[in-house]
């Protein structure tokens, strides 16, 4: 299996030298992104998406700028392509056509997809009830998403009766971490919830928000 894939579709693994060294070869399947084009691309990547690097002495700054940029899960090839055509791994040479960043990542046990949690915030799916777990004061200070009810993480197991058990329950906070928990104290009252693993500061999380 491609060591690479352990997170989803298939993790960006990315070369951030020049593209001329990259055409005379580079790692099996990678992005050829150089150094100076990398933050325009990373724009649409979700921020939970793992970004595997490999350069030249570039690189650790590289990576101080894709963590600058809050993605958590930011490694290196080791050994840079030189370390990894050592190790016997596969590359390809020639004209590169792999150059804009794709990233889907599998959802997890009890995840809801964007998609899904996006179309009970505006209405659509009228058989779902969106409940924001952040505190009082964050959505006091940052607003709240539109059709959503805001639950704190430690008021939910006393305000359960305010939530309907007829319909599916989508939990958020602002990273995911909170709305986890929601959700497994959901589950354990019988309610059908899903929560979403996103940090909702993500490009991707496009929902509609209501300013305080």
């Amino acid at each position: 299996m491609d060591k690479f894939r352990r997170f989803g579709l298939r993790t960006p693994l990315i070369d951030i030298r020049p593209s001329a060294k990259a055409i005379t070869g580079r790692i099996k399947g990678a992005y050829s992104v150089p150094n100076e084009t990398l933050e325009d691309k990373l724009d649409d990547v979700p921020r939970n998406a793992p970004i595997v690097l490999y350069g030249d002495k570039e690189v650790m700054s590289a990576v101080a700028a894709v963590r600058d940029q809050e993605f958590n899960f930011v490694s290196l090839v080791k050994g840079g392509y030189e370390g990894w055509v050592k190790a016997g791994g596969e590359i390809e040479k020639g004209p590169i056509f792999n150059t804009e960043i794709k990233w889907v990542r599998k959802l997890g046990k009890g995840e809801v997809s964007v998609a899904e949690f996006r179309k009970a915030t505006t209405g659509e799916d009228k058989d779902a009830v969106t409940v924001d777990a952040r505190t009082k004061e964050e959505v006091a200070k940052l607003g709240i998403f539109k059709n959503t009810i805001n639950i704190p993480l430690d008021e939910i197991p006393t305000r359960l009766n305010e939530l309907p058990k007829n319909k599916k329950i989508y939990v958020h906070c602002s990273t995911g971490a909170r709305a986890d928990m929601a959700y497994n104290e959901l589950v354990k009252h019988g309610f059908n919830a899903k929560f979403l693993l996103l940090n909702i500061k993500d490009a991707e999380c496009d929902c509609e928000i209501i300013k305080p």
